[in-house]
């Protein structure tokens, strides 16, 4: 199985309120697969991580058609990655007049769609 990477088509989400290691879980399983196929893993896995990345992988699948005139059908994912974001630093009081931190991580999702070559 080739990829052409000359006609690649990706799409961005950014900012997602969601930790980059839950993200990278799913984009782990669809990677390198059929968009099609894609679609089903996306739908069935039980992970809240699972809907922007369903978001993100529509988005690209939809620039390759529109941008670029490819049939989805033969669309494979060839890349798929998270990245850390910024994290929103908050405070919650503690005993004795202490504060505690919580962090909550956000991430950008990438994902790229390419054409199946067949010879």
């Amino acid at each position: 199985m080739a990829i052409d990477t000359t006609k690649q088509a990706k799409a961005i989400a950014k900012y997602i309120r969601m930790s980059p290691f839950k993200v990278r879980r799913v984009l782990d399983q669809i990677r390198g697969r059929q968009y099609r196929e894609a679609l089903i893993i996306l739908e069935f896995m039980p992970y809240k991580a699972c809907e922007p990345v369903l978001k993100v992988l529509r988005s690209a699948v939809a620039n390759a058609e529109h941008n670029l005139g490819v049939d989805p059908t033969t669309l494979v994912v060839s890349q798929a990655f998270a990245d850390g974001g910024p994290v929103l630093k908050r405070y919650r009081p503690r005993a004795q007049g202490r504060a505690y931190q919580i962090r909550k991580p956000t991430c950008h999702i990438t994902v790229a769609v390419a054409p199946e070559v067949t010879e």
